[in-house]
């Protein structure tokens, strides 16, 4: 590859090109694509997650022939440019994807060609071709790039769009009108090369654009010039007409504010979302979102919809809109669920109305009704989904189609797919087969948990095997150094999607009020909250002081008290029950030597579990306990003066204490946290959702514990 002698300079896009890294690919056409495809993906600017599709024609030796043959390396269904590897991509003969226009009966029958890509497999390790895969096919060109620019589409989605284009790029880009993706439109693609000899690229009408290159590198700068140029066309434009969408209507509540008003109202959203299935949120409040949702054109173009497919199939019909004041008391919960409710019907009538309007014989049946987006002027946007990289995704999209309404509205109109259009895409039978094909969601999927003392020890346990089973978790602890050590462990396990962190002290209402805050405004809310944190202290009843005994107290009970109060009050927000699971002790249930503080303490807990249980059935949030028994494995507990004090009352050596604990037990065995995940999984997991009240005791088997 030549060296360049500057780098281009670009003001709307990021140039991310390497010539060192692309350097070691020299030669490697297919390593080339993946890397150009990672470079355009990490600039949202240019396509969303999971959006658009690159391209590259190679030769290769056909290993039935021995002859060389010219190999297609396209992005296969479902991946995501960003993360794109080799195994993300499809290959397939290029003659004979070509050849399949023979056998082709028109486009009332084109879905039936994705089945036929099958035969066009040339590496048989393939992902499954996407149905993108004739629009790469059709078109001569080595190198191209599908993608989903926000500057592009907003010209692509303008009601001038077609003239547009033609006058900004004086006819070096070409114009296809919205067609739903697929063979036909790849057919109309090659058309409109061979009617526009010499074009650099084809804006897909409402939908997207396509350019290319003879190199990897010639692709990703004729990408990057043409939606600079869409961009920098859009920002001279900006303002000629008007104020952004009419200038606005409210001003946005300070970010403090606004914070506090999302984390009250999320819990509230989150409980009419999930009314078919449990939903997690998620919440923002960029500018560019409070711009468009604080103006004067948010009720005019708001109930239109998006245009890109992309975005629309993320994002729903239309966004829900709050009419509420920014500053709106939110503080009887049950008046502003009755504010809300009737909003709620209004969207799942439109939503049934429209469903039944635009369907086909043989259309899917209907899905969830509930809105994914919703918009709170003055306050930001929530989006509800069923896990939480879906929600995120689903708010990132809507961001993109604001951008896309924002800059059709500056040079000209904004359009939107019609009605029928967005049906036929949102209910197309090959999106429902890929739907179908999608795992099955786990036991906890859909679940918000809070488990207190999760930097470590049992805590951690828990919190791991709760997102194992499909759950997200807030992570928290006292100990500031400790939660950081746990935060930068856990990015290297976990994805953002999957964890938030916070700082919390059981004692303290107003941490606990911050903890919750960060579940509702990261997820949406809490379905299972775990009082896990702890502390002990064992000393004969001479040497224990006042100071050690309102310690325990603080912490195990007063502190369970008021975390659990607190989740109560979300878990009723939502009106979708809740599981409160109680890590107690055997002895709570078992008296031993120097233990009155912490055996008291635990009997406190454990009796404060069962009247929670009885109290809160009504509200379908089961109460259940945990005993565990001398669990030593990563426990802050045992880094103190407990293990010194027990292996004193017991007479042995503190390294003797593992061995002596599993002798003293039935089974003869060594307790591990995730022996105590296990029991806390059992309770939360859907066999025993009929079970409140209950101690489980994993101690290897002590007799004088057994409950009855």
């Amino acid at each position: 590859m030549e060296q360049l002698l500057t780098k281009p300079s670009f003001s709307h896009v990021s140039y991310l090109w390497d010539e060192q890294a692309a350097a070691k690919l020299a030669g490697d056409e297919v390593g080339l694509l993946i890397y150009r495809s990672n470079l355009l993906g990490a600039d949202l600017r240019l396509t969303n997650y999971g959006g658009g599709n690159t391209s590259c024609k190679t030769t290769a030796k056909d290993p039935l022939t021995g002859r060389q043959t010219e190999v297609m390396w396209v992005k296969g269904s479902g991946g995501d440019l960003g993360t794109l590897k080799r195994s993300g991509l499809a290959a397939l003969y290029v003659e004979r994807l070509r050849s399949l226009t023979n056998v082709y009966r028109g486009i009332q029958h084109e879905d039936e060609m994705v089945e036929l890509f099958n035969h066009c497999i040339f590496d048989l390790s393939s992902k499954a071709p996407s149905i993108d895969t004739p629009l790469h096919g059709f078109l001569p060109f080595r190198h191209i790039d599908h993608l989903h620019p926000d500057a592009a589409i907003a010209i692509a989605a303008a009601k001038d769009g077609k003239a547009i284009t033609r006058e900004l790029f004086g006819g070096s880009i070409g114009w296809v009108d919205w067609q739903r993706p697929g063979f036909d439109l790849g057919l109309k693609l090659r058309e409109c090369l061979e009617e526009n000899p010499g074009i650099r690229g084809i804006m897909l009408g409402s939908h997207g654009l396509f350019t290319w290159g003879a190199t990897s590198y010639d692709s990703y700068i004729n990408t990057l010039e043409v939606i600079e140029r869409c961009a920098e066309y859009i920002e001279e434009n900006t303002g000629k007409k008007g104020p952004v969408f009419g200038g606005a209507k409210l001003e946005s509540l300070p970010e403090t504010n606004r914070k506090k008003q999302a984390a009250a109202l999320a819990p509230v959203l989150r409980g009419f979302c999930s009314s078919e299935r449990h939903m997690i949120g998620h919440f923002t409040d960029d500018e560019r979102v409070l711009q468009f949702i604080n103006s004067q054109d948010l009720e005019r173009l708001a109930p239109m919809g998006t245009s890109c497919p992309d975005h629309f199939l993320r994002t729903k019909i239309s966004p829900l809109v709050l009419e509420m004041a920014p500053d709106a008391d939110l503080s009887d919960v049950e008046a502003i669920k009755q504010k809300l409710a009737p909003a709620f019907e209004e969207y799942r009538q439109m939503y049934r109305e429209y469903y039944q309007y635009c369907k086909h014989p043989n259309s899917p049946a209907i899905r969830d009704s509930n809105p994914v987006i919703i918009l709170y002027p003055g306050v930001g946007m929530f989006s509800f989904a069923k896990d939480k990289q879906t929600a995120r995704v689903a708010a990132e999209f809507y961001t993109n189609a604001i951008n896309v309404m924002r800059g059709a509205e500056a040079i000209s109109q904004y359009t939107s797919l019609p009605r029928q259009e967005a049906f036929n895409i949102e209910y197309w039978l090959l999106e429902e087969a890929k739907l179908q094909r999608m795992p099955k969601p786990k036991a906890l999927s859909g679940k918000i948990a809070l488990v207190t003392g999760s930097a470590g020890g049992i805590g951690k346990a828990i919190a791991k095997r709760f997102i194992a089973e499909g759950a997200v978790v807030v992570f928290n602890d006292n100990d500031q150094q400790r939660m950081q050590q746990a935060s930068e462990d856990l990015k290297g396990e976990y994805s953002r999607d999957q964890y938030a962190t916070a700082l919390l002290d059981v004692t303290s209402a107003d941490q606990i009020k911050a903890a919750y805050d960060v579940a509702a405004l990261a997820f949406g809310g809490v379905d299972i909250v775990v009082n896990c944190a702890g502390l002990s202290i064992s000393k004969p009843i001479e040497e224990h002081t006042e100071k050690d005994w309102d310690l325990l107290y603080d912490v195990l009970v007063k502190g369970q008290f008021l975390v659990t109060q607190a989740g109560v009050e979300i878990m009723r927000k939502q009106n979708l029950g809740g599981d409160v699971l109680n890590i107690v002790s055997k002895n709570a249930l078992v008296s031993g030597p120097n233990n009155a503080g912490y055996g008291s303490a635990k009997a406190a807990q454990l009796h404060l579990s069962r009247l929670n249980a009885a109290e809160l059935g009504k509200d379908k949030i089961r109460v259940n306990v945990v005993n565990p028994d001398a669990v030593i494995s990563d426990s802050k507990i045992w880094e103190g003066g407990w293990a010194q004090g027990r292996a004193k009352a017991y007479g042995v050596t503190v390294e003797e204490l593992p061995a002596f604990y599993a002798k003293r037990t039935l089974l003869n065995e060594i307790i591990l946290p995730e022996d105590i995940a296990a029991a806390c999984f059992a309770f939360v997991g859907g066999e025993l959702h009929k079970s409140t009240g209950n101690v489980l005791n994993v101690d290897g088997g002590v007799a004088m514990a057994f409950v009855r």
